[in-house]
């Protein structure tokens, strides 16, 4: 059997919640067939709001994934061993999530087919060519090397000398991915509260937060639901991981709060204001950030404290509770907060309309599609691999 066939092997739950999954992509499908004959004008974006919920998405996905970074170079590069049984668990996560971002440009776009645009008309200036180039280059690095070092798991041999060299790029690579993606926004000199230096340090910070963190989830659901058990020094490594990192981005938005409102510049103020204090009387946003900095603060202090930290029942939650807040911050908040006042200092506020939402939902499905069938040939590799370790050492032992 090869291990591709693997991901057709599974229980009622696992075809559940596969049936599941294609029901939401069935219904996305049949809402982005609507905004593909009507147009951009069923979402909530405007002449003022040009980047919604989908960019939104795809700004945030690109941190999950080049969150794999953190288990593949210690690993890799610092043989640390207890990160060996999450790698591979990274680097598919890392396959889904840039997949994911690839489609939300898509379903932005309006006309699919000018995405094709990126490439037959490509611009060295360009950062959105630059941005592309990463993004596919990124995912095709986690796909190959993932699989081989699987494949070659799975026959009990070593992978082929060539995957070296694709896991030593794919560190950089990584950084780089979301570097670019930072620079999208800190590039554009008319938005004023994406106009700073520590974009890319804050977006990498965020990354290194969110991204870990669902790996967290992801390692315990498996445990769940699977023969196979990631680690729990694994699981409490990544949480330390993970707290730093967002003490990180805390750390660099509380530097964004002075820079703007020390020097008392309006346009680097109003950004900011408009998003936790509200501007003029609007305030969609407010609750929503205040929501998010109390994650983070409560996901903080029960990961900082050893006690607590050692309880895989609220690491779970802490690192769920951190994700949301990533998401909120730099999925919605950010993006949206851009372009709040125009330049013209008038305020358009955004809200996504329910076909954005459902169109969303559905990308996150096929996503998570991805993402279960990877993880399930994972799992099954695993599985029989520790089995046959097992009866070796029965024989031996015997």
């Amino acid at each position: 059997m090869t291990i591709l066939e693997k991901a057709f092997i599974g229980g009622r739950r696992y075809w559940g919640w596969i049936a599941f999954l294609v029901a939401i992509i069935a219904v996305a499908g049949v809402l982005y067939l609507w905004q593909l004959s009507y147009g951009l004008a069923i979402t909530g974006m405007s002449r003022d709001v040009t980047w919604g919920f989908y960019i939104a998405q795809m700004t945030f996905l690109v941190g999950v994934a080049a969150s794999a970074v953190m288990v593949v170079g210690p690993y890799y590069l610092h043989h640390y061993k207890t990160f060996g049984r999450i790698t591979i668990l990274g680097e598919f996560l890392a396959v889904a999530a840039v997949t994911m971002c690839v489609l939300f440009v898509v379903v932005d776009l309006g006309q699919p087919s000018r995405a094709l645009n990126v490439i037959l008309y490509f611009n060295p200036s360009s950062i959105m060519f630059y941005d592309f180039l990463v993004l596919s280059g990124y995912l095709l690095l986690n796909l190959v090397i993932g699989w081989f070092v699987l494949s070659a798991e799975a026959k009990s041999t070593t992978p082929p000398s060539w995957v070296r060299p694709l896991i030593y790029l794919s560190i950089p690579w990584a950084i780089s991915i979301h570097t670019v993606t930072a620079f999208l926004y800190a590039g554009l000199p008319g938005r004023e509260l994406w106009l700073t230096a520590i974009m890319a340090p804050r977006f990498l910070a965020s990354a290194f937060a969110s991204g870990p963190s669902l790996l967290i989830i992801l390692a315990l659901i498996v445990r769940r639901f699977t023969r196979f058990d990631p680690g729990v020094q694994a699981i409490q490594k990544l949480a330390s991981i993970v707290t730093y990192a967002m003490l990180a981005n805390l750390f660099f938005v509380a530097m964004e709060f002075f820079t703007a409102f020390y020097s008392q510049i309006p346009g680097h103020m109003n950004g900011l204001s408009y998003l936790f204090f509200g501007l003029e009387g609007h305030s969609r946003l407010t609750p929503w950030m205040w929501t998010s900095m109390g994650l983070a603060v409560v996901a903080l202090a029960l990961l900082g404290v050893p006690a607590t930290r050692k309880n895989e029942g609220i690491v779970g939650m802490a690192a769920a509770a951190i994700f949301i807040a990533a998401w909120i911050d730099k999925g919605i908040g950010l993006v949206v907060g851009g372009f709040i006042p125009n330049p013209l200092d008038e305020i358009t506020e955004y809200s996504p309309t329910a076909p954005e939402v459902g169109i969303t939902l559905g990308v996150y499905a096929l996503g998570f599609l991805i993402l279960t069938v990877l993880y399930r040939i994972a799992t099954a590799v695993k599985e029989e691999v520790e089995v046959g370790s097992r009866s070796q050492l029965e024989r031996i032992g015997g």
